[in-house]
């Protein structure tokens, strides 16, 4: 059966439910119709729960992953995913999309590709590095650099062991404080301290930036000392999305609408727009 209309929500099964910290869970979650969501990396889909309500949740997955199920990490933050947090494996929920504009991959292809992710930043960071992962052959070499407040709020921790271990792949992790008596043998500052010491040529990297607002000032100003074009670097700007397609004006940005025209933006296209960063 093929799906139906994008903008009605259609019936999905969560397969698989993997505890990340005691806020976020990873789902994996498959359309009742059996056909991949067919999503760029980058995009988000609107998930509801019958009588709770709707919210956007970015993708996780990368396109690239087999199969058609794909892959929502969420942070119990409100009544839809505190809901979601209370469901079980093989209880079902509504899925609207993908929307958004995503990551140009074409733009990244050919190109040594820096990731730079704050917090729940690495959630859609995760779909273009295993995009870059899976398609190997098509990127230069690649840095990830990866910071939250502290080691228990560690996303993927399975995952960046296996990164950490790649070849022509450069992993670098900190944290804003360690709590005492927790083990960490990472970097402790924001995770701007990571960026002079990575090695990257600014001619030939673009770069890819998920975090918290407050973070991307600073990083444009570290990327900038490192000589990095501001064409060069790509931002999700994922904050107040709501309804997904432009019509409650909730993720208005000056003229622009972050669930349609991104929620991926050319930084240099949003550099001078007031209410963007």
């Amino acid at each position: 059966m093929n799906r139906h209309s994008i903008y009605e929500p259609e019936n999905a099964k969560i397969l698989n439910i993997r505890e990340q910290t005691e806020k976020e869970k990873l789902f994996e979650i498959e359309l009742e119709s059996g056909e991949p969501l067919d999503h760029d990396p980058g995009q988000f889909v609107e998930l509801s729960i019958a009588g709770v309500g709707e919210a956007p949740i970015s993708i996780t997955s990368s396109p690239t992953k087999e199969g058609a199920s794909f892959e929502l990490c969420v942070r119990a933050v409100g009544n839809v995913t505190n809901a979601l947090h209370n469901l079980k494996i093989n209880d079902e929920v509504g899925i609207r999309g993908p929307f958004g504009t995503g990551f140009d991959v074409e733009e990244f292809k050919g190109r040594d590709v820096l990731f730079i992710g704050g917090g729940l930043g690495l959630a859609p960071l995760r779909s273009l590095i295993n995009y870059v992962i899976d398609r190997r052959d098509e990127f230069g070499k690649t840095a990830i650099l990866y910071g939250c407040r502290e080691p228990c709020e560690i996303l993927y921790e399975d995952e960046l062991d296996q990164w950490d271990e790649m070849t022509n792949m450069d992993l670098h992790q900190t944290v804003d404080r360690c709590p005492e008596g927790v083990c960490w043998e990472g970097n402790i500052g924001v995770i701007t301290t990571l960026i002079p010491h990575v090695d990257f040529d600014p001619d030939t990297t673009i770069a890819a930036v998920c975090g918290p607002p407050i973070m991307y000032r600073f990083v444009m100003e570290e990327l900038k000392n490192r000589n990095l074009p501001d064409e060069q670097v790509f931002l999700s700007l994922e904050r107040r999305m709501k309804c997904g397609v432009g019509k409650c004006g909730h993720c208005q940005i000056d003229g622009l609408y972050t669930c349609q025209e991104g929620p991926v933006f050319n930084y240099a296209d949003v550099k001078d727009v007031e209410e963007a960063l």
